[in-house]
């Protein structure tokens, strides 16, 4: 009979290296803690005990469970059974199921979860290259401590000693994790940066060094300063790797969160808070605002929060946290409008706009380009120009720079001609859109136009849409306000837009960028 490996409380999925593979969870897991996705079938980043105790294979008294690995699917299910809430995943490259073990040899029986070994006589995995550090965790992380009169000197030092651990067991390396740390009092004060430590030993020692600062616990103003300040490049902070910032909070802060939370998602930063000792009812009447766990957190969804009792015996909870703080496809914030769009302009080039006019409509295009963060893990940029022929002046893939885009938008040359609108949203969806349609960015297209179109919008623009393209109409001079609505995604009124002279092309410019961020927003709750 196949022996079982002892797996712990948090062993994923994707954790497993075999199609079939026996395993043996531990008792007393904490329920609230597991991650669950999906039904059945669930997605590989779950916890096996997990969907093991939800699927009704075990208890939480522990025991033996058959995994099989499965192909990745669409819509993981949220499904409440046996005291765990499994959650929707839309779609993950995995799968596993879980079924009772037959009779096997336990050989892990009696362990304690924290020396639980894989029980097969394979020699461990030959250990981590030192210094690239974990790979598999991509995060650059910023602590947020407390520093304030709430936590006191005392709890000052256990505090450092936690971050400690969670810094050490995320194995921090050049191609691992990077962390700094800021203390949160009357001022914040940014202790050290991300570039300035990789490896785990420096990063102790600097954590041990700091001084209790005191003061009101203005954790509003320390979150809002280190999203503003923490990330830059120059600081250390890495193209395309996750930013998140962990919130320590003894008891609740003194100043206002929630419109740091905002500052926060816009600029692109997950935000976890980690709240200890939490007000208790006689406290109540002392906190500003009940919800502000929720204001100040990435998502209101229970993965960014998480609780202590007290700073005593906090070990147990150090590994819960670094697998949030690893779980890369969690972190829902990194994506902001800036940064996950394709906008493909389309650029009305009859022979009524005429030389000049062209010329502002390209100061438009590149005003609106500009705002967005355009590489080649970001947003992307297009443009077609239309008479009643069509011109793809470049697609998404030609240019990854925001210089590139903006010298390729200088360039392009005014054709002169018919006007053929719809014909050429037909186009702009087939060649340039549909490339992308499978990619990671929501889809924009902007259509300007100074006239009446010689074919049917209507149609074209409907199939645009359906093609999961947001469609903005830019209307100049003796462009028919129909025609601009019945290209218009709805609401029409938000994405319709008129002028009567070219010059008042530059006015719309924030209306624009604002209305891309607003959609895109919608459709990420």
């Amino acid at each position: 009979s196949l022996a079982s490996t002892a797996i712990t409380c948090f062993t994923r999925g994707l954790d497993l290296r075999k199609e079939t593979e026996e395993v043996l969870c531990p008792a007393n897991c904490p329920l609230w803690q597991f991650y669950v996705f999906g039904d059945g079938v669930y997605a590989s980043l779950s916890s096996i005990c997990g969907a093991a105790i939800h699927r009704g294979v075990i208890t939480n008294a522990g025991g033996a469970v058959r995994v099989q690995t499965l192909p990745g699917q669409e819509s993981y299910p949220a499904v409440n059974a046996n005291g765990i809430q499994s959650q929707v995943l839309t779609r993950w490259a995995s799968s596993f199921s879980v079924t009772r073990a037959k009779n096997i040899a336990l050989e892990a029986v009696g362990r304690s979860v924290s020396t639980a070994r894989p029980a097969t006589g394979k020699r461990p995995k030959k250990p981590l290259d030192k210094k690239a550090g974990n790979k598999d965790c991509k995060a650059d992380i910023a602590f947020l401590i407390d520093g304030s009169y709430n936590i006191g000197q005392r709890r000052f030092n256990l505090q450092k000693n936690f971050v400690g651990k969670v810094a050490v067991m995320l194995g921090i390396g050049t191609e691992g994790p990077h962390v700094g740390v800021v203390q949160a009092s009357e001022h914040p004060k940014i202790e050290f940066y991300l570039k300035n430590f990789t490896a785990a030993k420096e990063v102790l020692f600097a954590i041990k060094e700091l001084g209790f600062r005191g003061g009101n616990s203005n954790t509003g103003k320390a979150l809002k300063h280190t999203a503003q300040k923490f990330f830059s490049l120059e600081n250390g902070a890495r193209k395309g790797i996750p930013k998140i910032i962990v919130v320590f909070l003894d008891g609740w802060p003194s100043d206002d969160i929630e419109e740091a939370g905002i500052v926060a998602r816009e600029f692109g930063v997950n935000v976890f808070i980690v709240s200890v000792a939490k007000p208790t009812t006689e406290e109540l009447g002392m906190v500003q605002d009940i919800g502000f766990v929720d204001k100040a957190v990435c998502r209101n969804n229970g993965f960014f929060s998480y609780q202590m009792p007290t700073w005593f015996g906090t070990t147990k909870y150090v590994k819960p946290l670094v697998q949030k703080l690893c779980s890369h496809e969690q972190m829902l914030c990194s994506k902001t409008c800036y940064n996950s769009v394709n906008i493909g302009f389309l650029i009305d080039g009859s022979s009524s706009v005429g030389d000049s006019n062209f010329r502002l409509v390209l100061e438009f295009i590149s005003n609106v380009a500009k705002a967005f963060e355009i590489s080649d893990i970001g947003s992307k940029i297009a443009a077609v120009q239309f008479t009643y022929d069509q011109r793809t002046e470049f697609s998404f893939t030609d240019y990854t720079t925001k210089e590139k885009v903006l010298s390729a938008i200088r360039n392009i040359r005014y054709m002169s001609g018919g006007t053929a609108t719809g014909d050429a949203i037909s186009f702009t969806t087939r060649n340039v859109f549909g490339p992308m349609k499978d990619g990671p960015n929501k889809n924009f297209l902007v259509v300007l136009t100074d006239g009446q179109s010689y074919d049917d919008v209507r149609g074209p623009a409907a199939a645009a849409q359906k093609a999961g393209i947001t469609v903005f109409s830019v209307g100049v001079a003796w462009a028919p306000l129909d025609d601009l609505k019945d290209m218009a995604s709805e609401p029409r009124e938000s994405h319709t837009f008129f002028t009567r002279e070219f010059t008042g092309l530059e006015q719309m410019v924030p209306d624009i960028i604002r209305g891309i961020c607003k959609d895109f927003l919608d459709s990420k709750q």
